[in-house]
């Protein structure tokens, strides 16, 4: 008998010594990314979703839910005003500090651009910190077609939440049409962007809890993404001749990520295997990935043998300390301003009339243009060919960045 009680105490010590995990969904899209990483079976974590939309939250998968700001919004939404969410989740900071009391490791995934997840999911993060938790942050950025104003609100989510977390992650919806096959329904598609962070969350969970050859335990992850900035989570699966350096590749590779391996001052790595995992296997994997880190980078390796992978190999990288490389592309909604025709002047006709002086209108602002710089000067005149501005002209008096393509096209 006190043998059996020292085996189910020591069984007790080594649960409670499994590092706290949470991962909380706020707004509407990161919401949804809860639902399918439960949907998908992701273990070893504790789901939260938090929202100012009560009928939202009815609907979550998730059985821990926060409603955020119920007095302000009454559980209507913050109707796309990052304002709104961020005032919300204050009004709810105690029932948030709450909800991830005694964690260890928090991800928060939100999509930027919108009201909940732009103003909410920074003071999570934020409330997150000041409890002690290891803070990542895994938001998106919207599509081009979401226009201009959406693009804007998400960046200044983006580096409002970049302050508070740890470590942060974003995933540029935009680059789904590359990854998705053209006939792949949208739920298919967000699918794939939710497999970053759900591949990246559980990953994470099993470097940490399931013991190995070579071990990485919590301290070691927490030593790489500690105030470590911008991260990259990728995990690569392959099979057959030469696997291990496939999965190698797939796993710092992926085109959803707005970051890549290069130049990383910090990496921890697993390669999981079967019993058929060789150590000539595990070099070539190292080799990928040390000739793309930086030289002086902290890395941190880890090996495990799971007796699941028949003819596997499957690789779980984190890597963190970018100099991040912004591509405007990536970023804002770009589209070529269409500029007014310049009209060559007509050669003058023999004895012709003595011309009436023109008046031109300059702005005063013009008055102040450097030297050497080319200005546009808008001439007004009134002649019988032109009754009014041109086409051109009506083209550039609207703001045609905060019209989608397809809208102008439908107006002409």
């Amino acid at each position: 008998m006190p043998e059996q009680a020292e085996k189910k105490s020591e069984k007790a010590r080594e649960f409670e010594l499994k590092a706290d995990i949470k991962v909380v969904g706020v707004g509407g899209a990161g919401s949804n990314a809860v639902n399918r990483m439960i949907a998908a079976g992701l273990s070893g974590v504790e789901f939260w979703a938090c929202n100012t939309d009560a009928q939202a939250l009815e609907l979550s998968a998730a059985k821990n839910r926060l409603q955020v700001g119920a007095k302000l919004t009454r559980g209507l939404g913050a109707g796309g005003n990052p304002q709104v969410g961020m005032k919300a989740a204050e009004e709810s900071r105690e029932e948030i500090a709450n909800a991830i009391q005694g964690s260890d490791m928090v991800f928060i995934a939100a999509g930027m651009g919108g009201g909940t997840g732009t103003g909410a999911a920074p003071i999570v993060a934020e409330v997150a910190k000041e409890l002690g938790a290891l803070t990542v942050g895994v938001v998106s950025r919207p599509f081009f077609f979401e226009g201009r104003r959406r693009a804007n609100q998400a960046e200044e989510g983006i580096n409002e939440i970049r302050s508070k977390v740890d470590t942060l992650i974003v995933i540029p919806n935009q680059r789904l049409l590359e990854v998705v096959d053209h006939r792949a329904s949208m739920q298919e598609a967000f699918v794939e962007a939710d497999k970053v962070l759900m591949q990246g969350v559980q990953g994470i969970s099993d470097i940490i809890t399931v013991p190995g050859l070579i071990n990485v335990d919590f301290a070691d992850v927490k030593a790489v993404m500690q105030t470590a900035g911008s991260a990259l989570m990728g995990v690569g699966r392959a099979s057959g001749e030469g696997r291990a350096v496939e999965a190698a590749r797939n796993a710092i590779n992926s085109p959803l990520l707005e970051s890549t391996i290069d130049g990383a001052s910090g990496v921890i790595f697993s390669v999981t295997g079967g019993p058929d995992l060789t150590l000539h296997e595990v070099q070539e994997a190292a080799n990928v990935i040390y000739q793309s880190v930086s030289e002086d980078a902290n890395i941190i390796f880890g090996a495990v043998l799971d007796d699941r992978l028949h003819g596997e190999v499957l690789i779980t990288v984190i890597a963190t300390g970018f100099d991040m490389v912004v591509q405007p592309a990536d970023h804002a909604l770009v589209r070529p301003v269409e500029r007014p025709v310049q009209r060559r002047p007509e050669p003058a006709q023999a004895q012709a009339p003595v011309q009436q002086p023109q008046h031109q209108q300059i702005q005063p602002s013009l008055l102040e243009a450097p030297v050497g710089e080319e200005v546009s000067i808008t001439t007004l005149e009134t002649t019988e060919e032109e009754d009014g501005p041109s086409e051109e002209m009506q083209k550039i008096a609207s703001d045609i960045l905060d019209i989608p393509e397809f809208l102008r096209a439908r107006n002409r």
